[in-house]
This record gives C-alpha cells, sequence and structure tokens, in this order.
C-alpha cells in the first residue's frame, strides 16, 4: 500500500508540471494528496507542524514579521505566490499582515470554529498548506487583515 500511495504521489507531482526546485530547496507544484512522509521529508520540523497540522508560531517570533524588503511571499510547502511585500504592513499582532494575496485564486478559506471560535483559516490553493488566518480589522481599501505564520512563507526578493 504504501508503494501504490508513493506511486501515485509521483504521478500526481509529474502531471502536475513540476519543474524541480525554488531557491529554498522545497519541492514546487507539489499536490495536496502528497503523503505524510513525502512531506515531512519535504518540510522542516516547524513547516510541517504549521503547514500540515495547522500548528501557529509564536507571536513576535517568526523571520518575516518585521521584514521589509521589496519582493514576493511564496508558499513554502510549494512556492505558490501569496503576498507581496505592497501589502504588507505592522498590524501589532506579532505576525506577518497583508491587507489583500497577490491573487485571490492562490488562497482557499476555510470556516474555523476550533478553540471556541468562529475565524476564517487561509490555506495555500494549490498544496492546501495552513498559512494563517484572515480578520476584517484590517486597512484600506480592503478592511482585511491576512495574519500568516512567517514559516508558512518564503521570500522572493525583487
Amino acid at each position: 500500500m504504501k508503494l501504490q500511495s508513493y506511486i501515485l504521489s509521483l504521478f500526481l507531482f509529474i502531471s502536475a508540471g513540476c519543474d524541480g526546485q525554488n531557491n529554498s530547496g522545497n519541492i514546487q507544484n507539489v499536490n495536496s494528496m502528497d503523503t505524510k512522509d513525502n512531506w515531512k521529508d519535504k518540510l522542516t520540523k516547524e513547516e510541517y507542524r504549521v503547514l500540515r497540522e495547522k500548528g501557529t508560531e509564536r507571536a513576535f517570533t517568526g523571520e518575516f514579521y518585521k521584514h521589509e524588503e521589496t519582493g514576493v511571499y511564496v508558499c513554502a510547502g510549494c512556492a505558490n505566490p501569496l503576498f507581496s511585500s505592497e501589502e504588507k504592513y505592522d498590524s501589532g499582532s506579532g505576525w506577518p499582515s497583508f491587507w489583500k494575496p497577490v491573487d485571490n485564486s492562490n488562497i482557499k478559506e476555510i470556516t474555523d470554529n476550533s478553540f471556541g471560535m468562529k475565524r476564517i483559516e487561509i490555506v495555500c490553493s494549490k498544496c492546501d498548506g495552513h498559512l494563517g488566518h484572515v480578520f476584517e480589522d484590517g486597512p484600506r481599501p480592503t478592511g482585511l487583515r491576512y495574519c500568516i505564520n512567517s514559516v508558512s512563507l518564503d521570500f522572493e526578493k525583487k
């Protein structure tokens, strides 16, 4: 059965048009159907905990919280472009915050009722990796705050 899962993952990986690795060493164009073991091989322990197990990094500790370079923040699991540095702002929340994604089709919103709260979870539309949550207390023009775990992101400098 493990061999069948591996073959299916390999087929999905190839059929998705994989073209190698990005600069951070993570595989591009991975499929959310990838196996647990394959994800563990591709990601660091912390990336796996957040992206695959819906974890959260501690506030004010993430690599990109105070990051101010110009470029695009991409999914650490699959390099899908998610947020531009032009839409990043300091929300004071302790996590990188953005007022809009690069393209709405690059993320998915999922109702999250965990911990007795009603929130909107944000996941990568390409690999289903957990990114964070979106709240309606952000700046104009959208009024949204995409509160994202740094460990869910890689950065492509422009």
